[in-house]
């Protein structure tokens, strides 16, 4: 565990305490697999103990305020609490590509990525290790870590969980997948998404409020809330951005995104086994703006 000083640092080290207690039965998410994560158990996310990652850059493929000139600094973590039968990182998230690393190595990689210049330290899929990522922000902050970080996610977060991460966390960027709990079943095998979503952005909001971006347009601090367009209205945007525009705010962030693809296992499902078409992405576009929304798209 990471000894410091001061009192802002010792506070961290409280919070890192209180979630790695999460891993002894673990709670961490909504599935609430109850193993102990810390003897090598494995629950829902398929990960034990120690972080894995995939991969780790500069990206230029996130949203401009994210990129900027430098690109966000993306770590990909290894599996996922989801486990969407479309997933486009598949191999990552379900099939457990990746390497282990120790908390050290974790915080030496944030280093490279602020020192290539980095705009954040963009934590993709980063829930079922969130004990790990804050110890190793811990040690990276003594080694001079001073970029915004981004807790990337999908949406399906525990309200206990992200109220230890208040004061941590500079951007949030969840996904908002469904509002049927019988899709959220059906493609993610999580049917209170819906609800535990909702409940999720309007905490990370009351956190952080609207995304705000400095002199440069670059993001700062704030809530940028990803909606993936899925065939047939199988997301349910409508009710997703009416939810937005009058239970967090008409200044949300909003990215609607078009990449949807059939991939990983979405064969077995008719309904989402083709791509979106034009008209599909343009009407999500117009019900936001009927809803009032009018940053991202």
């Amino acid at each position: 565990m990471v000894i410091v000083q001061d009192l802002a640092e010792k506070e961290l080290n409280k919070r890192i305490e209180a979630l790695y207690s999460l891993l002894e039965e673990c709670t961490l998410c909504p599935r609430k697999c109850r193993v102990n994560r810390l003897k090598g158990k494995k629950g829902f996310c398929g990960m034990a103990r120690k972080p894995m990652i995939s991969s780790y850059s500069p990206h230029f493929g996130e949203e401009a305020e994210l990129v900027g000139l430098c690109g966000s600094g993306t770590i990909f973590l290894t599996g996922c609490n989801l486990h969407c039968v479309y997933c486009q990182n598949y191999d990552i998230s379900n099939l457990g590509v990746g390497d282990g690393i120790g908390v050290e190595r974790f915080s030496d990689i944030m280093m490279e990525l602020q020192n290539m210049g980095c705009h954040n330290i963009n934590f993709v899929t980063p829930t079922h290790f969130t004990p790990q990522i804050i110890e190793a922000v811990a040690l990276a902050k003594e080694k001079g870590l001073s970029r915004p970080l981004v807790y990337n996610c999908g949406g399906y977060e525990e309200l206990d969980t992200l109220k230890l991460l208040s004061g941590i966390i500079d951007i949030y960027m969840p996904d908002a997948k469904y509002s049927s709990g019988a899709m959220a079943k059906r493609y993610s095998n999580a049917p209170d998404y819906p609800e535990v979503a909702r409940k999720a952005l309007k905490e990370m909001h009351a956190q952080v409020g609207d995304l705000v971006v400095n002199e440069h347009g670059v993001a700062v601090k704030g809530l940028l809330v990803r909606h993936l367009v899925l065939p047939n209205e199988m997301a349910g945007t409508k009710e997703w951005m009416h939810f937005i525009s009058t239970e967090i705010s008409k200044d949300t962030y909003v990215n609607i995104m078009d990449q949807y693809r059939p991939c990983f296992d979405a064969v077995n499902f008719p309904e989402i086994d083709r791509e979106i078409t034009r008209d599909e992405y343009f009407d999500a576009i117009k019900i936001a703006r009927s809803e009032g929304l009018r940053r991202g798209f």
